[in-house]
């Protein structure tokens, strides 16, 4: 599964310099963080309104533009998807409370 994931990170961090009249990386890129972070929360809510209507079809594709404009995010904040992916692996097993339990209050 995460041959994919890491395949479009590649993909991803290419495009990361083309030109933004003919990519839409590039584009994302060029607006910076608030206009990714801005895309990625409206793919989130794209999501949600497709799993409360019960559209099992509408669901698949408003999570993989989730995903992807997770990847776009992650890569502009320099996290590299394996950070991500050993953080799950620390939580693997910790009960989904304890783990929040534990957290720093903010």
């Amino acid at each position: 599964m995460t041959g994919t994931l890491d395949q479009l990170e590649s993909t991803i961090a290419r495009r990361r310099g083309a030109d933004a009249s003919s990519s839409y990386v590039a584009s994302l890129f060029a607006k910076g963080m608030p206009k990714i972070a801005q895309k990625l929360g409206e793919e989130a809510v794209e999501t949600v309104i497709a799993a409360m209507a019960g559209d099992a079809k509408g669901v698949t594709g408003e999570a993989a533009d989730l995903i992807f404009h997770l990847m776009v995010l992650l890569n502009q904040a320099g996290v590299p998807f394996a950070d991500v992916l050993a953080e799950l692996e620390r939580r693997e097993g910790t009960s989904g409370l304890a783990e929040k339990a534990s957290r720093p209050q903010a």
